[in-house]
């Protein structure tokens, strides 16, 4: 496992430096200057000058060697829309929020998902199914713009259960990781029924219950061990998507977190934010990937990483 761990670690570096390039190139293409505004054009000597103090009169090779020696200095740059604040402050101070909701958002999917996709499987074609599956269906469907103002106005408004917005507190905590973490919930529910479905009709559990094994063992132990393999693979990825923050929700709730700060720099070209989200949701990926591959281990012990080509 220690080889495993060391050759994935050494893989994590020529990844991110595919995706740094591509990120660098692609916010570069598109035509015009972060400091050329529509609304309030600037004159051409200032925006030359700006353009000059943060080097962007250099070529892109320059641009982008100077933005690689620094960000592996742990330096990623000043901010051109927030100029008193670097990118390194803009994570630090808002990538806490965001990661706490994300989190939360992420225990929501799994405590609910998973235990509705077994009951679903083990209840096939039963009124339960159909009404869980109905229930799945409709958290996929509703957007989280829609689903929050719902929750909004049911919970918060109408009685008075939980505060309506803002972010501090665990109750405040409750409703933004409910809006966020259902839709999750419900794949992970389909996915765990559709795996569940699979693996109950294996040899090995037919053998199992033969044996006199109780339900409840045979489930758990046998059935859902395997079966959680492929939900265990998608969590990976969902959660670096919900850890590095969610625009719709953290806006909804008025959550100062990373999300608007990713969307509002695409919009206005702040490259070096640009690049920094990017890289930390790249960092976030590759991770979460490499602790998926190690909990396989965990979940099936025939699996044996070392032995990965």
């Amino acid at each position: 496992m220690i080889t495993f761990i060391f050759r994935r670690t050494l893989a994590i570096i020529p990844v991110l430096f595919v995706i740094s390039l591509i990120t660098f190139l692609l916010m570069h293409a598109v035509p015009g200057s972060p400091f050329a505004t529509e609304d309030k054009p600037l004159p051409p000597q200032i925006q030359e000058n700006l353009e000059a103090y943060y080097h962007l009169d250099e070529t892109l090779v320059q641009q982008y060697m100077r933005y690689m020696g620094n960000a592996l200095r742990g330096d990623l740059g000043p901010s051109y829309m927030q100029r008193t604040r670097t990118v390194n402050d803009i994570i630090r101070d808002h990538l806490p929020p965001s990661f706490v909701l994300g989190l939360l958002a992420l225990l929501v999917a799994i405590i609910l998902g998973i235990p509705i996709g077994v009951v679903s499987a083990l209840r096939q074609n039963t009124w339960i199914d159909y009404f869980a599956m109905l229930l799945a269906i409709a958290g996929v469907s509703v957007p989280a713009m829609t689903l929050g103002p719902l929750l909004i106005w049911g919970i918060a408004l109408e009685l008075h259960l939980l505060p309506v917005a803002r972010w501090g507190t665990w109750q405040q905590a409750i409703l933004p990781a409910l809006t966020l973490g259902l839709g999750h919930a419900a794949v992970i529910a389909r996915l765990t029924r559709a795996s569940m479905l699979q693996v109950i009709h294996e040899d090995y559990i037919r053998t199992a219950h033969s044996k006199g094994l109780s339900e409840a063992r045979v489930v758990i132990k046998h059935a859902l061990r395997n079966a959680l393999i492929p939900v265990v693979t998608v969590l990976g990825p969902l959660f670096a998507a919900l850890v590095t923050g969610s625009m719709v929700v953290e806006q909804i709730f008025a959550i100062p977190g990373l999300g608007r700060y990713f969307i509002d720099s695409v919009s206005s070209r702040d490259y070096p934010v640009i690049m920094g989200t990017t890289l930390l949701f790249s960092v976030m990926l590759v991770v979460s990937n490499l602790a998926v591959d190690l909990s396989y281990t965990l979940i099936d012990p025939r699996i044996r990483l070392d032995q990965a080509k």
